[in-house]
């Protein structure tokens, strides 16, 4: 994910609480939060997440057109299919997303505007009881703000099979 422009509004922060379903008063109540450590309105843990709404590309957006869509269900699996004649680079298994870890070096606060960039992490390879061959892939994304501070370093591991796990 690479997102150009990610601004931080405290009616995003509350809203994404709301949704997970926090009611921690320092997610949405500004003279609650003035009175504890951070002393301001902070964005939840996994707050963001939402930062890909931001992005146009994001691969898990509807497209604008019209072409099937990733998270639409068209296939059983859920995975997206491949141009007439192209091949997924496991053999035709599939992949899900395994761990998420947020390293936050502060919090973000409602007037922050950040900027995320991405980069691949490490990978490496196990082998599956009913899958075949497990690659896992780690992603780094990198959420920085207007200052060019690095305010959240996001890991990510992907994981794909081999072969789709027999039923």
């Amino acid at each position: 994910m690479a997102v150009k422009k990610f601004p931080i509004e405290a009616s995003h922060i509350m809203m994404f609480a709301r949704a997970v379903g926090d009611d921690n008063e320092i997610y949405y109540d500004e003279e609650h939060a003035k009175g504890t450590e951070p002393g301001s309105i902070i964005a939840p843990p996994t707050f963001m997440q939402a930062s890909a709404q931001f992005d146009p590309d994001y691969f898990l957006r509807p497209p604008v057109d019209g072409d099937g869509w990733f998270g639409s269900g068209g296939k059983p699996s859920g995975a997206k299919p491949k141009p007439e004649g192209e091949k997924s680079g496991g053999g035709g298994g599939g992949g899900l997303h395994a761990e998420q870890h947020f390293e936050y070096h502060r919090h973000p606060k409602p007037g922050d505007v950040l900027t995320a960039t991405s980069k691949p992490g490490k990978t490496w390879v196990k082998e599956g009881k009913r899958s075949g061959k497990l690659t896992f892939s780690e992603g780094i994304t990198e959420y920085r703000d207007q200052n060019g501070e690095l305010v959240i370093t996001a890991k990510g591991v992907g994981v794909a099979t081999e072969r789709p796990v027999d039923q």
